[in-house]
């Protein structure tokens, strides 16, 4: 490195003594300096570790990305939050366990630096259908908003609202929010149907679960595991259309990831990531034959990009009794290149 440094010096020396016009020394001088700098960008890119544990025993399902390269993850043990450093993969407990809750789905406005967490639901015991927001900075809780919920699974945040999902009633809830991520009296949560078209069976245990929004919030996109589907909804009226697959399924879906026209899927015990083209309507799709997978994964759940890596979180789902401590059990967080 320090022989970099000496001949950066003398090409920059050199440079300065030219008689080159301005322009030309200006466009020559930026072209240098790029070239120096790029391979210290992926010198530092590379020192990010592709899998990193979080606490033994806590039983994650939603993982999230906050301000910089932070991360979230929740706990369906005890609904606390896991903050960390994708630098380094190391990390704290934010949000301290609590009894009586679950953490589902999260996702953090970095407007605010608040975390927003899908609160689970009466479908795995005595737990309300609620929603929280805490503090990412000091994890002091912020808001609860009681959603009547039957198992309060994902949430995403457009610039004016954080939408939840709901896998055992055919609802998504909104929480308005203003334009610095403010939050609302919980006397301003509304419940929005969803239409005919998004498929629902009562007796499914997980009907609703992921959920992605366009970058305008103009469109949100919802997973249904029970019915292996997709959906572009309509945040305004609960309007859904099925996103036609050419006839494909996505068994096993669960959290998803949009970046651009291109959705991951993360399929949980399938152990993979699905790759969707949607067209720019976001009516129809292509799904790759060549998923994302990794001999690291452990049933993802859920996932959040972060550059040109996707982070999945393994939920090591059948390893363990839901509601019961295995402190014993390690959990990680799995990086892999998106595509």
């Amino acid at each position: 490195m320090k022989e970099k440094h000496i001949v950066s010096k003398v090409v920059l020396t050199k440079l300065a003594k030219s008689r080159l016009p301005l322009a030309a020394f200006v466009v020559i001088l930026l072209a240098f300096l790029l070239a120096v700098a790029l391979p210290v960008v992926a010198h530092h890119s590379e020192t990010f570790p592709p899998v990193f544990n979080v606490p033994n025993g806590w039983q994650p399902e939603g993982i999230a990305m906050g301000h910089g390269s932070s991360f979230y993850v929740g706990s369906l043990l005890h609904g606390g939050v896991y903050g960390g450093d994708l630098r380094t993969g190391e990390g704290q407990v934010v949000v301290p366990p609590q009894e009586g809750r679950i953490a589902v789905g999260l996702a953090v406005d970095v407007r605010s630096n608040f975390i927003f967490v899908a609160g689970g639901g009466p479908l795995l015991g005595p737990i309300p259908g609620s929603a929280y927001v805490y503090d990412a900075q000091t994890g002091v809780q912020l808001a609860e908003y009681p959603l009547d919920g039957v198992f309060i699974n994902d949430v995403v945040i457009t610039r004016d609202a954080a939408y939840f999902t709901d896998s055992g009633r055919p609802v998504l809830y909104k929480v308005p929010l203003g334009p610095r991520g403010e939050l609302p009296d919980p006397s301003a949560v509304q419940e929005i149907p969803l239409g005919d078209g998004f498929d629902f069976d009562p007796d499914l245990f997980v009907n609703a679960n992921g959920i992605e929004a366009t970058p305008n919030g103009r469109w949100l996109i919802l997973a249904n595991t029970g019915f292996e589907s997709l959906y572009k909804v309509d945040p305004m009226t609960g309007e859904a259309f099925k996103i036609d697959l050419g006839g494909d399924d996505v068994p096993d879906v669960d959290g998803l990831v949009l970046a651009g026209k291109t959705l991951y899927v993360v399929q949980n015990f399938t152990n993979q990531i699905g790759i969707v083209s949607l067209d720019p309507s976001l009516t129809s799709g292509v799904l790759s034959d060549e998923p994302i997978t990794s001999d690291e994964f452990r049933v993802p759940t859920t996932a959040a990009k972060f550059g040109s890596t996707i982070y999945a979180v393994n939920a090591r789902f059948g390893d363990f009794t839901p509601g019961e401590p295995s402190p014993d059990l390690e959990f990680t967080v799995v990086g892999v290149p998106a595509r």
